[in-house]
């Protein structure tokens, strides 16, 4: 059984359906806790499933780089064999990425390597692309550069703004993340091959 722990910072929708994924007996994973950077309104559902919770506010450390030491030590307490990042709007500090790399997971609303970043839905509007799409990576030390798992492309369709079209990805995100996050538990999808033989 995988173990995973989920890092969120705000609603947690894709936490919510990771644990109503793992709420499935013949599913091969489990969130054996949730963390956020702040308090964290996707608490709420790790407090609905009986999952654990923690808390690393941003704001009380002088760094990234101490706040991501802290967490670290937190994720350490419950041994993960996965981390997801699930809106986690921080970026992890590169020692702690190279501490659990490659078994941190992020999804991307976008069709990587197009519009990274923390506006991916507001990018590809204003690029006036026909699509965008969802994605699941390895988090590496970049900004969504790190190597893919899985991707699926969503229509950009006529009047859409920012809201209804990342509601059209979120969807798409989660049925991604749930089905990497069984693939590795199944042993179907390596995390250390995929991150080794990935294009620089």
């Amino acid at each position: 059984m995988l173990t995973v722990a989920v890092l969120i910072s705000g609603t947690g929708s894709n936490l919510r359906a990771l644990l109503e994924a793992a709420a499935d007996p013949g599913f091969p994973a489990r969130v054996v806790v949730v963390g956020a950077d702040r308090q964290a309104e996707g608490f709420a559902h790790a407090e609905e499933y009986g999952t654990p919770t923690f808390m690393v506010p941003y704001a009380q450390f002088d760094s990234r780089q101490e706040w991501g030491a802290q967490l670290g030590e937190q994720l350490a307490v419950w041994r993960p064999e996965l981390v997801v990042l699930s809106g986690l709007m921080r970026l992890l500090p590169p020692n702690l990425v190279d501490e659990w790399s490659p078994r941190i997971l992020n999804t991307h609303p976008a069709y990587l390597p197009e519009f990274p970043g923390a506006h991916g839905v507001r990018d590809a509007l204003a690029a006036g692309v026909a699509q965008t799409g969802a994605s699941v990576i390895i988090v590496d030390n970049g900004v969504d550069s790190g190597p893919i798992l899985a991707q699926e492309r969503v229509p950009v369709l006529p009047g859409d703004d920012e809201h209804t079209l990342h509601e059209r990805i979120k969807p798409v995100e989660r049925r991604l993340i749930i089905d990497v996050v069984r693939r590795v538990a199944t042993g179907e999808l390596d995390l250390a091959h995929v991150a080794a033989t990935a294009t620089p």
